[in-house]
């Protein structure tokens, strides 16, 4: 990413979603904290257009002037991406970033290769986050550079295009993990710190905002416009669950989350 703090805009918010389901039991894989109900999902994008916000691509948002810009991002490749978030931007003349885990293609409750493909044919971004959704910094270096070449090689063979985005699984990574996605050819790289992106640099990942299922249309609107206290809290939950991740690592993290949830 190329962009500078001088050129790039004054503030960009992007929104991170994973699937969009009723309940439980709706087709792809249910996450009871990240997985956002269809209506409520819509009444965001109502929001968001309301508000006089523009939802564009990555390229397109960093070139935007001023803070009415906005990037929405999916994670991972949940069939509901194509199923319901699509017809949903396409309604609204709005487009969105998703970042596929190449590994996932054509699994149970995921994208398919034909529905990768739909994607970019309808004008939305395609990313690559990761072959595996291994978390980059646990990985040796040969096994990194395969996550991260081996899974842009298959997106742009399906999408037809140039992929140069990159969401880190999980948001981990670091110095080594960065150079290596731009020594590929990566421009943007996002990960899972929430901010609202005061600045665009190339020397760092984009901040992204989490949505999750339970947060309120107040919130929602708090989050974007980076106002109030919806914002600190966020921070203040990522601050608290850097602890126990550098504590317990990566994988007895996840374990962790696991059992909890």
């Amino acid at each position: 990413m190329t962009t500078s703090a001088a050129n790039g805009p004054a503030r960009l918010p992007i929104l991170m979603y994973h699937g969009l389901h009723v309940d439980a039991d709706s087709r792809g894989r249910f996450d009871p904290v990240y997985s956002v109900a269809p209506d409520r999902f819509a009444r965001q994008l109502d929001w968001i257009q309301a508000q006089g916000y523009r939802c564009l691509l990555l390229d397109e948002a960093m070139q935007q002037r001023g803070d009415r810009a906005v990037v929405i991002s999916f994670d991972d490749g949940d069939v509901t991406n194509v199923e319901v978030a699509l017809p949903l931007l396409v309604e609204r003349g709005m487009k969105a970033e998703f970042f596929i885990t190449t590994g996932y293609i054509g699994a149970t409750g995921m994208l398919s290769a034909d529905e990768v493909r739909q994607l970019a044919a309808a004008g939305m971004g395609i990313g690559s986050h990761g072959c595996s959704h291994a978390f980059l910094e646990d990985l040796d270096t040969t096994a990194l550079m395969s996550e991260l070449d081996d899974s842009r090689c298959r997106l742009q063979a399906l999408s037809r295009r140039p992929v140069d985005a990159i969401a880190l699984p999980g948001g981990r990574g670091g110095e080594r993990e960065l150079q290596a996605a731009h020594g590929l050819g990566y421009r943007h790289l996002l990960g899972s710190v929430p901010g609202p992106n005061l600045r665009a640099r190339g020397d760092r990942c984009l901040q992204r905002l989490a949505i999750t299922r339970a947060m309120g249309m107040q919130d929602f609107a708090a989050l974007v416009r980076w106002h109030g206290l919806a914002p600190r809290l966020l921070q203040a939950r990522h601050a608290a669950l850097s602890l126990p991740k550098r504590v317990l690592g990566n994988q007895g993290y996840q374990r962790l989350r696991e059992r909890l949830l």
